[in-house]
C-alpha cells in the first residue's frame, strides 16, 4: 500500500506514519513545518521516520497547489491522509486569516491533488468541536454540528462539507474522522498535558479553566492511529450497490462519503485529569481558576460504536496508563 499523510511532522501525523511503515507500507509524508509551536519538534519526528526504509518527506505548504500537485504525483498513493491544519481553538480568535488559508485553502487543494494523482480512498481529519452547542451527549456522527463555537470548529466543518461535495461529484470515497482531545508521547506543546507538565516541572502555576469543571474525552494517540489504519480499509460505497446498513451509520445518501468519530467514550473531568498528572510527576500543582474560555465547550463525549460497528476496534487505553507514557517520554526527551 502506497500512502501520503499530511502533517507527517505532526504528533498525530508521525504516530501515524510510524504505525504504517510497521506494517509494510510505503510512506510519503509531507508537513510545512510551520512555526504554530517549536518547529525543532516537527524536525525531530521527521528525523526519526527518515531512519525508516519506506518513508520518504517533502516539505511543503498546503496553500502551494503546485508543490502539492507535484509532491501527489510523485507518491503516486493508494490512500491519502490529511492531517495537516491550522490547530488550535484559542489560536483561532487571534489568527482566523490562518485557518482560512491552511483549512479550507489547503484542504481544497490537497483534494484536488489527490483526485488528479487516483487515490482510491482520501481519510481527512476533523474534530470533536464541530459538535459545538450541540447539548446532546454522548455525540453520535449522525447529531447536528451546525453551532460551532470558534472559527477553528468552523472551519473544520466546512472541510467536511467541502469533502462531500467533491465525493459527490467525482464518487472519490471519503472517510472523515472526528477524534476527541489526543494525547501521548510526542504530543503538541500547546495541549494541555504537556504544558501542565512543563509547568509543574518547572515550578510554575498552571491555569484551570471553569474551576476544573471541563469534561473531556481523552484519547490516547495510539489507539486513535490505530483507528484510522483501520478505516484506510473500509472504504465507504456510493449509493449504488450498499449492502445491508451499519447501525448508525453516517453514510451520505448520495455520495461515497461517511463521517466516524474516534474517542476513548469515557470523559474525564480536568481537575481529576490534573491529579492523576500530578500523582505521575511526584508533586502537586499550584492551580489558578481561571473562567470559562472563549471559544472552549464545557464537556465532550463520543458516542464510538459506529467505528466499532466498521472495524471492530473501540479506543480503551486508561488515561492513568496514558499520562504514564507521556510522562516517561517527556522525562527522556526533555532530561528531567
Amino acid at each position: 500500500m502506497r500512502v501520503l499523510v499530511t502533517g507527517s511532522a505532526g504528533f498525530i501525523g508521525f504516530h501515524l506514519c510510524r504505525l504504517l511503515l510497521d506494517e509494510g507500507a510505503t510512506v510519503a509524508g509531507l508537513d510545512g513545518m510551520t512555526p504554530y509551536y517549536d518547529p525543532a519538534l516537527k524536525r525531530q519526528r521527521h528525523d526519526l521516520l527518515a531512519t525508516r526504509a519506506g518513508f520518504t518527506a517533502t516539505e511543503a505548504m498546503l496553500e502551494d497547489a503546485e508543490a502539492l500537485g507535484r509532491a501527489m504525483a510523485a507518491a503516486r498513493p493508494d490512500v491519502v491522509v490529511h492531517l495537516a491544519a491550522q490547530a488550535g481553538v484559542r489560536y483561532s480568535i487571534e489568527a482566523p486569516r490562518s485557518y482560512v488559508d491552511a483549512n479550507l485553502v489547503g484542504t481544497f487543494n490537497l483534494l484536488e491533488a489527490a483526485r488528479a494523482a487516483g487515490a482510491r480512498h482520501v481519510l481527512i481529519a476533523s474534530t470533536s468541536s464541530v459538535y459545538g452547542a450541540n447539548p446532546d451527549l454522548p455525540y453520535r456522527e449522525t447529531d447536528r454540528a451546525d453551532w460551532p463555537v470558534s472559527f477553528y470548529a468552523a472551519t473544520k466543518k466546512a472541510t467536511e462539507a467541502m469533502a462531500h461535495a467533491l465525493a459527490h461529484i467525482h464518487a472519490l470515497p471519503i472517510t472523515v474522522f472526528r477524534f476527541f482531545t489526543v494525547y501521548g508521547p510526542w504530543g503538541r506543546p500547546d495541549m494541555a498535558l504537556f504544558r501542565f507538565t512543563e509547568a509543574i516541572v518547572q515550578g510554575r502555576p498552571i491555569e484551570v479553566y471553569n474551576g476544573g469543571e471541563m469534561w473531556r474525552d481523552f484519547t490516547y494517540v495510539d489507539d486513535l492511529v490505530r483507528a484510522v489504519r483501520l478505516l484506510i480499509d473500509r472504504v465507504p460505497p456510493g449509493p449504488e450497490g450498499r449492502g445491508a446498513p451499519v447501525p448508525g451509520d453516517s453514510l451520505s445518501p448520495v455520495a461515497p462519503w461517511r463521517v466516524v468519530n474516534i474517542g476513548n467514550s469515557a470523559p474525564v473531568r480536568l481537575s481529576d485529569f490534573i491529579d492523576i498528572l500530578e500523582a505521575e510527576l511526584g508533586r502537586p500543582a499550584e492551580r489558578l481558576m481561571r473562567p470559562m474560555q472563549p471559544g472552549d465547550v464545557p464537556r465532550t463525549w463520543a458516542d464510538c460504536s459506529l467505528l466499532g460497528h466498521l472495524t471492530g476496534f473501540r479506543p480503551s487505553t486508561d488515561l492513568r496508563a496514558g499520562v504514564a507514557e507521556f510522562v516517561r517520554w517527556y522525562r527522556g526527551w526533555n532530561g528531567v
